[in-house]
């Protein structure tokens, strides 16, 4: 069987292309930060949107948009120091949780539809959602693109930052908010309970690779589109789903760079 004689496998690789170059490139930094607590919970932030969307009649990919662009800036605000912006964090995390759970008890769809939101369906992406992903997308690198140079220097510098000037707290409110489209993306990929997988697991292992940052950021984005379109092709080819495939070869990228380092020292 060719994968390619399918529309379905079709559209299946180019969104997970798409997420994959998002969430690499997003990642990478969001790991440089220390923030990956932050990325873990907006994607468990989005179900609650997702599902809220789907009860007044809207796509799920709105509801997880505004609400984890909205839970990422909302974590940005409530604190840049790390004490308190676990806390903060903690405090979005939860009352997004309270807030999945009710709609998802209120939820009268199938369970499939909601077994969906939280591990994906990538094999089910149609020309819309691939339409509204390439436009998160893009808006993504490009927030990116002009937030690139003082994100960069109010991570690696903090403190040299703030003395030129640098407003940390704005420059981390709205990194945050670009990570919820990224998280938006990724999770109709892998699904709002693994999330974390594509968008921390390549960033860490290509960390273990590399300390240099260009060549760190193209390994990560080579990582994640690698682990993403190897899991839809060994899901094809196995029936297992594509969620479950992504994520272990994130776990393989993960454990090999940690015995190179082994080996090596």
């Amino acid at each position: 069987m060719n994968p390619f004689d399918y529309e379905f496998m079709i559209h299946a690789y180019l969104a997970a292309a798409i997420v994959a170059v998002v969430a690499g490139a997003t990642g990478y930094v969001l790991v440089l930060r220390g923030q990956s607590f932050a990325g873990h919970a907006l994607g468990h932030v989005g179900f609650a949107g997702a599902t809220g969307a789907i009860l007044l009649g809207l796509p799920p990919l709105s509801g997880l948009v505004a609400v984890t662009v909205g839970g990422g800036l909302l974590m940005g605000l409530l604190g840049e120091r790390m004490g308190e912006r676990d806390v903060g964090i903690g405090l979005v995390l939860a009352a997004s949780l309270g807030l999945g759970l009710l709609f998802l008890g209120w939820f009268s769809g199938s369970a499939t539809r909601a077994t969906a939101l939280l591990f994906g369906n990538v094999l089910g992406v149609d020309t819309g959602t691939l339409a509204a992903l390439l436009a998160v997308s893009v808006t993504t690198l490009a927030g990116m693109a002009v937030l690139a140079r003082p994100l960069l220097f109010a991570s690696l510098q903090p403190e040299l930052a703030a003395a030129r000037g640098v407003p940390l707290r704005l420059v981390g409110v709205l990194f945050l908010g670009l990570v919820g489209l990224a998280v938006a993306g990724a999770a109709q990929v892998v699904g709002v309970l693994l999330v974390f997988s594509l968008l921390v697991g390549p960033a860490a292992a290509a960390q273990r690779m590399t300390t240099r940052l260009v060549p760190g950021v193209v390994l990560c984005v080579a990582l994640a589109l690698g682990e993403a379109l190897g899991g839809i092709t060994l899901a094809f080819y196995s029936n297992w789903p594509a969620s479950f495939w992504i994520t272990a070869l994130g776990v393989v990228a993960y454990g090999a760079a940690v015995g190179r380092d082994a080996v090596r020292f």
